[in-house]
């Protein structure tokens, strides 16, 4: 193919991002959940929710409101004020498996024989189309098209038959496959739970007499908590009055088998979050540092596409000792929930959200470092425009290595014929996007990226942490 076609959104995104507070001293937590969901309403840009009850409150009275949109969107003071309830669970979405609609938006609240059970989830689950069928054809009747509802319907149906919700949930872990950071609300205690392979991230933090759980770093000082420790992979915590409880026991993880998504630390997660030990910042100047000594080229300045190619650019910068500059100025307003230009307008949705500062690359040899390149459309627009403002040369630096293969874990990394790196060379890519030089970060960077905590790479090597679905969960077939 000598050409591509031109997308207005080349980006990719992320499956969710889940909180959850219990406050011991009875005070109403959904305006702190509120505030920790839109720390993190950069893992999800199209629905979010909050679910809240009172542990001193009758068993099974749910407060819930839920909807299509950012935080800011959905919930007004009115409505928060209304959501009464020292215990509750938070999400916001960017769909990956299941259409997005409100129906699909979460958290999900069950009632069942035992009462009340609300859960929010990050991440795919690769053998869902299995569960959800054996669920069907015992008589199970589904609300949504999401896997997290199946991932509820088997801790409800657990919970039956086992003495607590913890022990629910270890069961249910033992069938469910795949990704997962699960918070849950039962009428008396919040638990968290990680699977065995650590894919999603997830911490606990604490604020006076509350206890918090979170899928970043950023929600806890967001709302003046403070960080305590990350939930193992596959470990389940509870948190109830008495305090925290681990049960590392019930679901065991095998260290050399965890595969934490590397996109965390180069792309997904915000730049001030610490995940597992390791923080988010110093990964991508380190990925930077990396691109200037594995692929030097002279040039007068180095810019990083916001906002994720910023700390990258930096490391690129401090490396090579070569000036860091801004090129690109970001509209602040728009979200993915914007209007998008029609195919015939002469707007390009790239110009509507990065405008160029042409005094900053007018004459100058420039280095732009970018997270990833998955069709290349967003490069190629971007390349151009920087040569439109007058930049003499245009090398792209890519602080991740070429996609090749799709994700079934939670990220949108579309089929292996979309990607602009499947079947081609790094010289054949250089030429579609137009730059002068096009180089990637080292698959071997990865893991020093990631302070060598063991990491999934599937979408660059194709090595997966466990078998694809034979039923793409993206809604397409596997070869």
């Amino acid at each position: 193919m000598n050409q591509i076609d031109f997308l207005d959104d080349d980006t990719l995104r992320e499956e969710c991002g889940v909180f959850g507070i219990y406050d011991f001293d009875g005070n109403d937590v959904a305006s702190t959940i509120y505030y920790g969901l839109f720390a993190l309403q950069h893992r999800g840009q199209e629905s979010c929710g909050i679910a809240v009850s009172d542990t001193e409150g009758p068993k099974g009275r749910v407060s819930t409101h839920k909807g299509m949109g950012l935080c800011n969107e959905v919930f007004t003071p009115d409505t928060l004020e209304s959501l009464h309830g020292n215990i509750g669970v938070g999400h916001v979405r960017y769909s990956t498996a299941g259409s997005s609609t409100r129906e699909n938006a979460q958290p999900l609240v069950l009632n069942y024989i035992k009462g009340t059970l609300a859960l929010a989830h990050n991440g795919n689950l690769v053998n869902a189309p299995e569960l959800r069928r054996e669920l069907e054809y015992s008589g199970a009747i589904f609300q949504t098209t999401i896997d997290s509802e199946v991932v509820a319907y088997h801790i409800a149906r657990q919970r039956v038959n086992t003495p607590t919700v913890e022990a629910a949930v270890a069961n249910a872990m033992k069938k469910i496959k795949g990704a997962y950071a699960l918070v849950i609300m039962s009428p008396r205690k919040l638990i968290g739970a990680r699977d065995p392979f650590g894919f999603k991230p997830l911490c606990i933090g604490k604020r006076d007499n509350a206890y918090i759980l979170a899928s970043e770093t950023c929600a806890l000082e967001t709302i003046g908590a403070e960080f305590v420790r990350d939930v193992e992979p596959g470990e389940i915590v509870a948190i109830t009055r008495d305090g925290i409880t681990s049960n590392r026991e019930m679901c065991f993880s095998d260290p050399k088998k965890q595969a934490r998504c590397i996109f965390e630390y180069i792309y997904f997660a915000r730049p001030d979050s610490v995940l597992d030990g390791v923080s988010v910042y110093h990964s991508r100047i380190y990925a930077g540092r990396c691109l200037a000594k594995d692929s030097p080229v002279e040039a007068d300045l180095v810019v990083g596409v916001p906002e994720s190619g910023n700390a990258a650019a930096l490391g690129y910068s401090m490396e090579s000792g070569i000036p860091y500059g801004t090129a690109f100025v970001k509209n602040s307003y728009v979200g993915r929930t914007f209007i998008k230009p029609k195919q015939s307008s002469r707007e390009s949705a790239v110009r509507i959200k990065l405008n160029v500062l042409k005094e900053a690359v007018a004459g100058k040899r420039v280095i732009m470092i970018d997270d990833s390149i998955v069709r290349g459309t967003t490069s190629a627009l971007i390349v151009n425009m920087l040569r439109d403002a007058g930049a003499k040369e245009v090398h792209v630096k890519v602080s991740s290595p070429p996609f090749l293969h799709p994700c079934y874990f939670g990220t949108d990394i579309p089929s292996e014929d979309q990607l602009i790196a499947h079947n081609r060379t790094i010289e054949e890519i250089r030429q579609l996007i137009g730059a002068d030089s096009l180089s990637y970060l080292e698959l071997k960077r990865l893991s020093e990226m990631a302070s060598g905590l063991p990491i999934c790479t599937a979408c660059f090597s194709g090595n997966y942490p466990i078998d694809p679905p034979k039923e793409d969960i993206r809604g397409e077939f596997t070869p």
